[in-house]
């Protein structure tokens, strides 16, 4: 199986695991496993400043861990796919063994 996966696939899944190597952004992640919040949701709940937010799903944003949707001036933020889910899942799972 592993012969199987090109160089730069391994390149791209090393990229993918930096992300998830800052606590913030893992908090971010957990919190929106919920359901999508806004920015100032995700602040109040982390009790951080939205700078230091509104960074952090930018880069998780770029990364395809996270998307976005307008609903007039507000933007919700939510995981792009069960495979976030299910990384953040089995990462708790594996650490709470």
């Amino acid at each position: 199986m592993i012969e199987n996966v090109k160089e730069n696939t391994l390149y791209d899944v090393a990229e993918l695991f930096k992300n998830f190597a800052d606590s913030t952004r893992i908090r971010i992640l957990y919190c929106l496993i919920e359901k999508e919040r806004s920015v100032s949701e995700i602040c109040e709940l982390l009790n951080m400043n939205q700078s230091a937010i509104s960074h952090q799903l930018r880069i998780l944003k770029n990364s395809k861990l996270i998307k976005n949707r307008r609903q007039g001036k507000t933007i919700f933020y939510s995981l792009a796919d069960d495979h976030v889910y299910n990384i953040i899942a089995q990462g708790i799972e594996h650490v709470e063994e």
